[in-house]
């Protein structure tokens, strides 16, 4: 799956950058199309969005099969069968990860974009506002936000659980708790981190929502669970209560996907039984 690619010569992880960063233009209903996976992070958060956002009827979706092998994406009963025949029709030399999500334009016949960052931006400000997910009063605030949980926790699991070097593991892995630690206070008085539902609550609880099924023990982020943090799994059931965060979210497919699909991480492709969470408020 061309992981080997984004590891640097000191044993870090280095996500690839977007290929096909364009804006999706106005909605059309009927033209574009987004394929997303259950089991990714940040395809949920376009999931998420799309349900919050009531865009339905205006953006059309296509879950892949959670199982990936060497072709990457499989579409089940699709046609192409493999996302990556949608790459390659849209770049032929194209040699990265074939990632989701990514929003194909049925008419021009081509990949607008995988930029994962600013598709729900795109949906949140040109698509829908009702709940208002990225008020301009906030915009400065949620972007500083959204940085950081980037850096310290979505993105930080990952170079946790595919560091080829303990150093690098051990600094992924601080960053990781020194964030939960202070979303837990953060968190603590508040039931979301604004005033209100923004784009930065969408963007946390799909890091939260696998932590303790697949990131503690798979990724090696296991100085303490979410569980472990009263605030924060407080916060996690409270979206989780929310339609449209609970119908996107399928532990069945996040354990699937991460333990079959990374055997340079877990060998044996054995899915482990539990944990038994309780995500019922």
């Amino acid at each position: 799956m061309k992981l080997s690619r984004e590891i640097s010569g000191d044993g870090r992880f280095v996500r690839q950058p977007n290929r096909f960063t364009e804006r999706i233009g106005p909605p059309e209903p009927g033209r574009y199309r987004v394929y997303a996976s259950y089991a990714c992070p940040w395809a949920q958060r376009v999931l998420i969005v799309r349900k919050l956002l009531g865009l339905e009827d205006l953006l059309d979706v296509t879950i892949v099969d959670p199982i990936r092998d060497e072709k990457g994406w499989r579409i089940p009963g699709g046609d192409p069968e493999y996302l990556s025949e949608l790459y390659h029709a849209t770049d032929p030399g194209y040699t990265g990860r074939y990632t989701v999500p990514c929003v194909w334009d049925t008419r021009d016949k081509r990949i607008v974009t995988n930029d994962f960052p600013q598709i729900t931006l795109d949906l949140e400000t040109s698509w829908g506002t009702v709940p208002n997910l990225y008020p301009e009063r906030l915009r400065p605030d949620i972007d500083i936000m959204n940085d950081r949980l980037y850096h310290g926790l979505n993105n930080a699991v990952y170079e946790a659980g595919f560091a080829r070097d303990q150093q690098a593991y051990e600094e992924a892995v601080s960053r990781v708790f020194t964030t939960l630690d202070f979303l837990e206070v953060r968190l603590a008085e508040s039931d979301y981190l604004f005033d209100t539902l923004t784009d930065s609550d969408v963007r946390l609880y799909t890091t939260l929502a696998r932590f303790d099924s697949v990131y503690y023990a798979h990724f090696k982020c296991s100085v303490r669970r979410l569980i472990d943090y009263p605030a924060l799994w407080a916060y996690a059931r409270r979206l989780y209560a929310i339609p449209a965060f609970r119908e996107t979210t399928d532990f069945d497919q996040i354990k699937r996907h991460y333990y079959i699909t990374q055997p340079n991480i877990n060998p044996t492709q054995i899915v482990p039984v539990g944990p038994e969470l309780d995500w019922s408020l």
